[in-house]
C-alpha cells in the first residue's frame, strides 16, 4: 500500500489555491461536502461542451455518447462498492433522497401499524425524519440503540430491540462522532430476526473501502458530493430482487415502459426509480470521482486519514488539555476523520466565525443530528473533518487558529 502524496493531491484541487483574508484556504469541512479535483471538473465540462444531450431515448450520436457515459458511470459506482451488478445502483439526488426512496416504496408497501424500525442515537436527520414521518402515518414503532460512554453503539439490548422489528437503519460512520459502526454483525443480527438493513454510508464510502456484499446489508445510501464528486447526485444500492419487488418512487418520463389511459407499466430496474431527465453531467462527474479515488487507492486514503486524525487528536489534546472537549472515540481504528469539539463557555458558532478570519473552514452547529446533540447535552459543536487533500500543516493551522480564538474570547 502506497502512502498518499498529499502535496500532489492538493494540486489537483483548484480551490485550494485560493486565499481568504490574505491567507491560504484551509478546508476542514469535508464531512459536509468535499472539494472537487480537476479530473471531475474536466469530465463534467467535456460533457457540457462536447456531447451533452438527453439520455436513453435519442438515437443520434451525441445522445448515444451521453447515454454511454452515464451508464459507464453507473458501472464505476457499482464496482466501487462491489455491487453484484450495475443495475443495483439507482441514481438519486443525494443520500437523503435514497433513504426517502426506501421509506416511501419498500417501507410503505411492507410495514403496518405495530411493526418496528430500529435506529440509533447517532443518526443524521436524513435517517431519522423519514421514519418518524412513516411512524406518524402508519403507526410504526421506532426503537433506538443507545450509546456507550465512549461514543460507540451500546449493543447489550440489541436482540430485544430487534425482536419483531422489520428494519434496522444505521449509519456506517457518524458525521459528528466519527464512530465507525461495524455493519456486518449488525446485519447478521437483524437478519436473524427477520429484519432488513438500511445503511447510511455517506461518511463511509468516501473514506473507507466499502463492500456492500461483505456488509450483507439490503439498502446502502451514499452521495457523490462527499467523495470528490458533484452535488445533486448520489446512489442507492439495493439488492436487485428488492428493487424488482418495490413499487416506483416518482412517476413520469423514463420510469415507464408503457402508459395507457387505464394505467402504466414500469421500466426495468434501475430506471424504474429514475423518473424524469437525470443529472447527466453530475453522473459523469460521479464516475470521474470514483476513478480519482480508485487511482489514489482506498487503503491509502484510509491509512492517511487515520494517521492525520491521530495527529489532530494528539495536537488538540496537548494544546488544550482542560478547556476543549472532543466528542468521539479516541481510537482512530474505530473512527473517521470528523472531529467534533467544544470549548468550555464558548459557542461553537463563535469559534467557527473567528477561525474564518484565519481562512480555516470548520462546521459549527448541530450537524443535522439534534437527537445526538441532546444526548451529548450540548446545543452544538465545532467540527473539523479531514480528507485526502489535508495534511499536518492544515491541522497545525487549525490548532493555532483555535488558540487565537480562545485568547480572543478570554479577553
Amino acid at each position: 500500500m502506497s502512502a498518499l502524496d498529499v502535496a500532489a493531491v492538493k494540486r489537483d484541487f483548484p480551490i485550494l489555491r485560493r486565499e481568504v483574508n490574505g491567507k491560504r484556504l484551509v478546508f476542514l469541512d469535508s464531512a459536509a461536502s468535499s472539494q472537487k479535483p480537476t479530473p471531475v471538473l474536466d469530465a463534467m465540462d467535456a460533457c457540457y461542451r462536447t456531447y451533452y444531450a438527453n439520455v436513453h431515448r435519442g438515437v443520434y450520436t451525441i445522445a448515444e455518447e451521453a447515454t454511454a457515459a452515464m451508464e459507464a458511470a453507473r458501472r464505476k459506482v457499482a464496482r466501487f462498492v462491489n455491487a453484484r451488478r450495475p443495475e443495483e445502483i439507482v441514481f438519486v439526488r443525494n443520500a437523503t433522497e435514497a433513504i426517502n426512496l426506501v421509506a416511501y416504496t419498500w417501507a410503505r408497501a411492507n410495514l403496518r401499524a405495530g411493526d418496528a424500525v430500529v435506529l440509533t442515537h447517532m443518526e443524521h436527520h436524513a435517517n431519522v425524519v423519514p421514519w418518524q414521518m412513516l411512524a406518524a402515518e402508519r403507526g410504526v414503532e421506532l426503537r433506538w440503540i443507545p450509546l456507550t460512554d465512549d461514543f460507540r453503539l451500546d449493543l447489550g439490548g440489541l436482540d430485544a430491540l430487534l425482536d419483531g422489528a422489520r428494519l434496522l437503519a444505521v449509519t456506517a460512520m457518524s458525521n459528528v462522532l466519527g464512530t465507525i459502526n461495524e455493519v456486518r454483525p449488525l446485519a447478521d443480527a437483524a437478519h436473524a430476526h427477520g429484519a432488513l438493513v438500511l445503511v447510511d454510508a455517506c461518511q463511509h464510502v468516501p473514506h473507507v473501502a466499502t463492500d456492500v456484499q461483505q456488509m450483507d446489508a439490503d439498502f446502502v445510501a451514499f452521495s457523490a458530493h462527499k467523495m470528490c464528486g458533484p452535488s445533486g447526485i448520489g446512489a442507492l444500492w439495493a439488492r436487485f430482487e428488492l428493487l424488482e419487488a418495490m413499487p416506483p418512487f416518482l412517476g413520469g418520463g423514463e420510469m415507464i415502459r408503457d402508459v395507457r389511459l387505464d394505467g402504466f407499466t414500469t421500466n426495468d430496474v434501475p430506471w424504474k426509480f429514475e423518473a424524469g431527465t437525470p443529472a447527466i453531467a453530475e453522473a459523469i462527474g460521479f464516475g470521474a470521482a470514483v476513478d480519482y479515488l480508485e487511482a489514489l487507492g482506498m487503503d491509502a486514503v484510509r491509512a492517511h486519514e487515520m494517521q492525520l486524525t491521530r495527529y489532530a487528536l494528539d495536537a488538540l489534546t496537548e494544546r488544550f488539555p482542560a478547556s476543549l472537549r472532543i466528542y468521539g472515540p479516541r481510537d482512530v481504528a474505530v473512527r473517521g476523520g470528523a472531529v467534533s469539539f467544544l470549548f468550555e463557555g464558548i459557542h461553537a458558532h463563535d469559534i467557527s466565525q473567528v477561525l474564518d478570519e484565519d481562512a480555516v473552514c470548520v462546521r459549527a452547529g448541530h450537524h443535522c443530528a439534534k437527537p445526538l446533540m441532546r444526548h451529548l447535552g450540548v446545543p452544538a459543536t465545532s467540527r473539523a473533518s479531514f480528507y485526502v487533500y489535508n495534511d499536518e500543516a492544515d491541522v497545525d493551522a487549525l490548532v493555532e487558529a483555535l488558540a487565537r480564538a480562545e485568547k480572543f474570547f478570554a479577553i
